[in-house]
């Protein structure tokens, strides 16, 4: 999940990562744009985009392909073994 704030160049470069791997990665990307929201602008705007992965905050500020791939495969083993 993406939470992201409209005009912010970051979230915007956060994005464009996901989008591009999220195909690859066999992930859904949410999206959630926190303006209006009282609750999510005081736990999130500070720290813009914020990249939850399974409900756990995976990234701040920037998204790295690489680093992006590692927390997906992580993820998704977790799920696997859940399932198992």
């Amino acid at each position: 999940m993406l939470y992201e704030g409209s005009g912010c160049g970051l979230c915007a470069r956060a994005l464009a990562v996901l989008e591009s791997e999220a195909p690859a990665l066999d992930f859904d990307l949410r999206r959630v744009v926190i303006d209006g929201d009282d609750e999510l602008e005081r736990r999130y705007r500070i720290d813009l985009p914020v990249v939850a992965i399974e409900g756990e905050v995976a990234f701040t500020y920037a998204v790295s392909e690489a680093a992006l791939r590692r927390a997906i495969e992580r993820a998704q083993a977790r799920l696997r073994d859940r399932g198992s």
